[in-house]
């Protein structure tokens, strides 16, 4: 007999080891502190966790609904209504997800076909172009405007083509830390108006948001809720990033093909957890209070940040501060953050590896969701720069 493997063609070649594994890999091994990684070193909330108990204690551990259990999407409902404005039906248009990079994969599977396009504004989340790729569909780059990373919506009109299905859009933005503005979100509606392309918008700090802006979700925007997908992720929201559950909503027909997909991807989402969020969102005070809670972070590691010779750019939203590294080194990002780590004790995340064609632009990007006493012990590490 002739025991062997039969050769396998992989999806993709180019494709290895993400750099976030990467870098929390090499920061273990050096005692490093890992900034570089996208989850908090504290713990949530313990009447969170208490909601979760009481939920199993009660016997609710079997199978939910496909859709997610609807005290649940109720919730989410009563809060999008609530902030954004937008009614979404609990029944046909919110379904609960395993996570948000589930629900974008999903929402891509659902409404691409092979040969279709689809925008992506780079530097993105690492998932986006894999799952295009998985479904058959071709990656269409624009990038954001190098050093604001704001949209650039000449480029993004000439990439528009017969053949365009979609286009991801994230705000606020992983990894830049922009947030997308009142005014460029109608520029957006207006751009797609006369077309057929379908928005995934991927909005999982959108309560991550600084200085008094606002968080302009696609929601608030009827001409683009009403082809949106609109992803969010509880475990971003409350600092419980393990728990891998999200939502999505979108109109009713868009919801009945994601769901096609989801039932035969995961098909549902652990039920005690679903109950204990729903019972923790009773109260929108832990999201409300958010903002606060994040900029107050933001404020204390970009002040360490300033005093060394890293250039800081803006942080608007998310829990991400990027930096220009040009005034300490010319190494790559790459190779920069490696020896900031093996060196200095401290990780982060190349930006470069967020562009499909590793476009260095000498930033890097910093996770300030930790403990204070992490963030100062990091900075007392970047103060040697």
């Amino acid at each position: 007999m002739n025991v062997r493997t039969p050769p396998l063609q992989t999806k993709f070649p180019t494709i290895g080891t993400t750099i976030f594994t990467v870098m929390s890999a090499l920061a273990a091994e050096k005692g490093a502190v890992n900034l570089g990684q996208g989850f908090p070193d504290f713990d949530c909330d313990p009447k969170l966790v208490d909601g979760v108990t009481e939920a199993m204690r009660k016997g609710l551990n079997q199978y939910p609904p496909m859709t997610g259990v609807p005290v649940l999407r109720e919730a989410v409902a009563a809060k999008i209504e609530a902030l954004y404005g937008r009614k979404y039906d609990a029944a046909t248009e919110i379904t609960i997800t395993a996570g948000a990079t589930q629900a974008i994969i999903t929402a891509i599977l659902a409404i691409v076909k092979p040969g279709d396009e689809v925008i992506v504004l780079e530097p993105c989340y690492d998932s986006y172009v894999p799952n295009i790729d998985l479904a058959g569909g071709k990656v269409v780059r624009v990038p954001l405007t190098p050093g604001t990373f704001r949209p650039d919506f000449a480029r993004i009109s000439a990439a528009l083509s017969p053949r365009t299905r979609a286009i991801v859009i994230n705000t606020p933005h992983n990894p830049s830390a922009t947030v997308w503005t009142r005014e460029e979100m109608l520029q957006l509606q207006d751009l797609l108006d006369p077309t057929d392309v379908f928005v995934i918008s991927d909005e999982v700090y959108e309560h991550m948001v600084y200085d008094g802006q606002l968080h302009q979700s696609a929601a608030r925007f009827p001409g683009l809720a009403a082809r949106s997908l609109i992803v969010s992720s509880f475990g971003k929201t409350y600092h419980v990033t393990g728990w891998k559950i999200g939502y999505v909503a979108a109109p009713a027909v868009l919801t009945a093909e994601f769901r096609k997909v989801h039932q035969f991807n995961v098909f549902t989402v652990n039920t005690p957890m679903q109950y204990g969020l729903a019972s923790y969102m009773a109260s929108p005070d832990p999201y409300l209070q958010l903002p606060a809670f994040y900029q107050r972070k933001r404020d204390l590691f970009r002040e360490g940040l300033a005093r060394t010779r890293l250039k800081l750019l803006p942080s608007e939203g998310t829990y991400f501060q990027c930096a220009d590294i040009s005034g300490v080194s010319a190494l790559k990002e790459a190779e920069f953050c490696k020896w900031l780590t093996v060196e200095f004790g401290v990780a982060a995340i190349p930006m470069s590896a967020l562009y499909v064609d590793g476009d260095d632009q000498g930033i890097v990007r910093f996770c300030f969701a930790k403990k204070d006493e992490t963030l100062r012990a990091a900075l007392e590490r970047l103060a040697k720069l």
